[in-house]
């Protein structure tokens, strides 16, 4: 039942919104910030130029570009193209026309000196100060400079920091340094001239405020840019030259040297589209004035001097793309979605379904008895055999689900059916038809009863199963037929003999007198017929078909119930009476005696006025003394005479109608086995063994503890044996 619950958690799962994961790229060092392209760590920065390396070694955080290692500057945070850094100050010294500071080399890196957000400044009046651009052959060369204009007293030595000039610095900048000409003013404080690099703004600020502001600074801010900022772009995400970080921030590569930064990640954006800044690389030589292909020069700005680009496309012709991705996309998730759900329902119904049915099997299982049955196997003594319960599962696996193949026999209490158990035993498999819930305790002490019996000749209770409807009785499976077949569909390739029959008299009768007095509780059959006689592989008789039978108390006489039994076998004096005794399965022996002796059916099929019935025909054959007239031919042939009328006036001793006059069990059993041991000689000794056998069982019966048994248990035990040739015949 596990597996239906994780389908129906991934279905929730599936439907629920999806949170947004955490990011996994920093964005900040210290209080330094910057945004993709650059970043820390594989997977963050768009290239090894945009590589951010964050130092803790010195306990405060230091962000610097890995190529050049220039510090980023924690003052100033600009948008693309541009990134703020820390440029050193230099010092010049006058006499020893020195530096201590160096210059700035970003050559071979896509980044340069902003021209718009810095300002080449020099401290010290009278100074001239010139600028070196660095060349393709490493030669400095001068292409500028400016005059300082004083602002101030430089006589003073209180303003000995007066910012002198500032001026603008030319394009595409990518090394900075200065040099101190000679023709400046002797009144200047020679400690105090320097030179810098410097964004305006923070110059501004901190001048205006204090002239003496950069006296003690070694470092000033900074503007280092990747490209120029050309307008707007919307480009589509499915780019092939879409380069993302772990985030999902990503660019793409146009034509051109252009490239578009998205202004947002990839799992924010609308129809998958990317919106952002489009972006030219100056740096790398490339020609800005133009526009990438999908782009053209808008002039409708009011300033002549800015000429952006903008996207040829629409925003629909984007959408449209992503429409038909999105539709692929949604058809996909969609089938797998209603796939999922479909499984999950289905699995969900197994398991309601199967629960149901759990639930099901266990009311059938109190209804029937099952909680009473497993209290009396656990009372019963260890010596007995236990009863077996089988779960319904196990019985429909063995008989293919009630397969109509299956079925060996139907009749009146049931369907019999033929089937293999798990470790290959074959067994008989009795589904009954009806089950008396008011007689739900006589049925359970009948299983006990009759499973513990242990009669070679009679069929074997092996369990049951209470799970269903109707209770399933198991038993051991007889393989050749019954005893009505050999006697009235005779195959002249195993005819029934006169010392078979005999022997089947000798092994039914003691069966029945096992039953009437050696059991621990005795038991009635009340529907001995020759198709409740079958034959096993060595064609012994074995007693079956419990359907009808009865307990009595042991001090008990007689029962009363409904008349129930099979008619030409049935007691006169019970049909008369419904008073059942141990002497109606005497009158019913009796019928099947008159069978194998006459080889006549209980109810003869005739035209003619005589007895229809098989009794009254024999009693009156042989009050008539014409009993040679009506035996069957193969008895005369194969029997001894003495013999033959010996059984049939025992056959019309168990007829008679007065119940009373009648033989007992034990007695007619005893005579038939006095009989078979003279006529057959040769089975004397196993006439002994058998007459030892029954006594031996009579004795360990008397001293059989029944439990919490009841011992006057009168509701019938559905029993039908399984056969294995032709239906059962009632």
């Amino acid at each position: 039942m596990a597996f239906p619950i994780l389908i129906l958690l991934q279905i929730i799962l599936l439907l629920s919104p999806i949170k947004a994961s955490e990011p996994s790229c920093n964005r900040s060092c210290g209080d330094a910030y910057f945004d993709y392209p650059f970043g820390i760590g594989e997977g963050c920065y768009f290239d090894k130029n945009f590589e951010v390396i964050c130092d803790n070694s010195s306990g405060s955080p230091k962000a610097s570009l890995s190529g050049s290692s220039l510090e980023l500057s924690s003052n100033y945070s600009f948008g693309a193209p541009r990134i703020s850094v820390n440029i050193s100050v230099i010092s010049l010294n006058r006499s020893k026309s020195t530096s201590d500071g160096k210059g700035v080399n970003v050559a071979g890196s896509p980044f340069s000196f902003s021209q718009e957000d810095n300002r080449f400044t020099a401290r010290g009046c009278g100074n001239l100060s010139m600028i070196n651009n660095l060349k393709e052959n490493n030669n400095s060369t001068t292409f500028g400079g400016c005059y300082a204009i004083c602002s101030c007293d430089p006589t003073q030595s209180e303003h000995s920091s007066c910012c002198d000039f500032s001026c603008a610095i030319p394009p595409n900048l990518k090394f900075f340094d200065a040099d101190i000409a000679n023709n400046y003013s002797r009144n200047i404080l020679q400690e105090c001239t320097s030179l810098l690099m410097v964004y305006p703004y923070w110059l501004l600020s901190k001048y205006q405020t204090n002239s003496t502001v950069w006296k003690d600074e070694k470092q000033v801010p900074a503007v280092l840019e990747w490209g120029k900022y050309k307008g707007s772009c919307t480009e589509d995400f499915n780019s092939d030259h879409t380069r993302c970080n772990q985030d999902g921030y990503c660019l793409i590569e146009l034509d051109s040297g252009f490239v578009c930064l998205c202004n947002s990640n990839r799992s924010s954006s609308f129809q998958d589209i990317c919106r952002g800044d489009l972006i030219c690389n100056t740096t790398s030589g490339y020609n800005c004035s133009n526009c990438p292909h999908g782009y053209y020069l808008d002039y409708s700005s009011s300033n002549s001097d800015l000429k952006y680009c903008s996207s040829s496309r629409s925003l629909a012709s984007f959408g449209k793309k992503s429409r038909v991705k999105y539709i692929v996309i949604g058809s996909i998730s969609g089938g797998l979605g209603m796939l999922f759900l479909t499984i999950g329902t289905w699995w969900l119904y197994k398991f309601v379904k199967q629960r149901k049915e759990t639930k099901r099997k266990q009311k059938f299982f109190s209804r029937n008895g099952g909680l009473l049955l497993q209290q009396e196997i656990s009372s019963t003594d260890g010596n007995i055999e236990k009863t077996k319960v089988f779960t319904s599962k196990e019985l429909e696996k063995a008989t293919d689900n009630f397969n109509m193949n299956r079925i060996l026999g139907q009749g009146g209490q049931g369907t019999v059916y033929k089937g293999m158990l798990a470790d290959g035993k074959i067994v008989a498999i009795k589904r009954s038809k009806v089950m008396d819930e008011s007689k739900v305790e006589e049925f359970i002490n009948e299983v006990v009863i009759l499973s513990q019996i242990n009669h070679r000749n009679v069929v074997k209770l092996l369990g049951c199963c209470l799970e269903t409807e109707v209770p399933l009785l198991v038993y051991e499976f007889v393989p050749n037929g019954n005893l009505f077949e050999y006697i009235h569909d005779q195959n002249q390739d195993f005819p029934i003999t006169w010392e078979m029959r005999l022997r089947i008299a000798v092994e039914v009768s003691g069966a029945l007198s096992y039953l009437h007095s050696a059991a621990s509780i005795p038991i009635y059959h009340r529907d001995i017929k020759t198709t409740n006689i079958l034959l096993d592989d060595k064609y012994r008789a074995k007693v079956s078909d419990f359907g009808t039978s009865r307990s009595m108390a042991i001090d008990q006489t007689h029962m009363t119930t409904l008349v129930h039994g099979t008619f030409g076998y049935l007691d006169p004096e019970y049909f008369r009476s419904s008073q059942f005794t141990d002497k109606s399965d005497v009158y019913s022996f009796g019928v099947v005696l008159a069978e194998l002796l006459t080889g006549e059916k209980p109810i003869r099929l005739i035209n003619s006025e005589e007895d229809k019935s098989l009794a009254a025909y024999f009693l009156y054959a042989m009050k008539e003394n014409r009993l040679f007239e009506i035996l069957d031919a193969r008895i005369i042939k194969d029997g001894r005479k003495d013999d033959i009328i010996t059984v049939a006036e025992l056959a019309k001793k168990c007829l008679n109608l007065n119940g009373k006059k009648r033989p007992t069990m034990k007695e007619v059993a005893t005579e038939l086995l006095g009989i078979r041991a003279w006529s057959e000689p040769s089975v004397t000794q196993e006439s002994f063994k058998e007459v030892n056998y029954a006594e031996s069982e009579i004795n360990s019966s008397r001293n059989f503890e029944t439990g919490s048994l009841s011992d006057s248990a009168t509701f019938s035990v559905d029993v039908d044996p399984l056969i294995s040739n032709g239906d059962e015949r009632n």
